[in-house]
């Protein structure tokens, strides 16, 4: 592992008010990473801001935290101009709040699935929106924070929204297989990585134990280092390069959950 000192990196991690994501973001700031805190609420991130201030030591004035409820792409499209008009130049973006798929199929306010919004919709929306800061300079990158169960998944094309026949794994899946996809994208340098099975608000998806979030953020962490090359739309389980599921790098495929996503979030490409 890398331990090069990133203080001249700007990184914005979402879901960082637990788990992995927080691991991530603590990971980043100690050494010396600013780090964009996000959270559900504005309250969360604060909260979560504070812990990595008290139990980690790192330097509050390298932390602020961003509010956004995936469940509302509206409030994606707020945080997004706030990072912009703060952060116009912006290294990393990690894409990491999840949310498991709930046992009964449940559509947001925008109308979608709640697991393809929060894991994937919610992410498209925010890295297109925030392009023009990962590309104001060379290097910037994504990191979608992936599953090894998207190679158990399908897109649904005529029912991306499970409305006819939903299952919780599956939803969850495709929501994932759709994160992976969305890697390959060449309209920013994005790679995917599944940080291993975890103890996190996910485990039950996996197993009955596994390793901690620490462990699974230093896998996230190594891919937001300039000091490690990456290739666009490459996805890594842990921190081995492998290949994704075949899907997940067929260009017909990437243009065509473009397409989908763009008429889902409302966002022209």
């Amino acid at each position: 592992m890398s331990a090069s000192d990133l203080s001249s990196r700007t990184v914005l991690v979402t879901g960082a008010t637990s788990g992995i994501g927080f691991e991530t973001a603590r990971r980043l700031a100690e050494r010396g990473a600013t780090v964009l805190v996000h959270g559900r609420t504005a309250e969360e991130a604060q909260a979560a801001t504070d812990k990595l201030i008290a139990t980690a030591g790192v330097d509050g004035a390298r932390l602020c935290g961003f509010a956004a409820d995936f469940t509302y792409l509206e409030e994606v499209e707020i945080m997004a101009r706030r990072v912009l008009a703060e952060h116009p130049q912006l290294d990393v973006l990690v894409n990491n709040a999840a949310m498991a798929a709930p046992e009964r199929h449940t559509v947001t306010a925008d109308g979608n699935e709640i697991a393809f919004q929060v894991n994937f919709l919610a992410h498209y929306l925010l890295t297109c929106l925030l392009e023009p800061a990962l590309t104001r300079d060379p290097g910037g990158r994504v990191v979608n924070v992936s599953s090894s169960l998207h190679r158990t998944a399908s897109i649904q094309w005529s029912d991306p929204q499970r409305a006819r026949r939903y299952s919780r794994l599956a939803a969850y899946a495709q929501s994932q297989l759709a994160l992976t996809v969305f890697a390959a994208d060449p309209r920013v340098t994005a790679v995917s990585v599944h940080p291993g099975v975890c103890e996190t608000g996910l485990l039950s998806l996996y197993a009955n134990s596994g390793e901690s979030a620490a462990e699974g953020a230093a896998h996230v962490v190594r891919l937001c280092d300039p000091a490690t090359e990456i290739v666009n739309g490459a996805y890594y389980d842990r921190d081995q390069r492998v290949e994704p599921a075949p899907a997940a790098t067929e260009g017909r495929t990437v243009k065509r959950l473009t397409k989908l996503a763009d008429q889902l979030v409302g966002h022209s490409a």
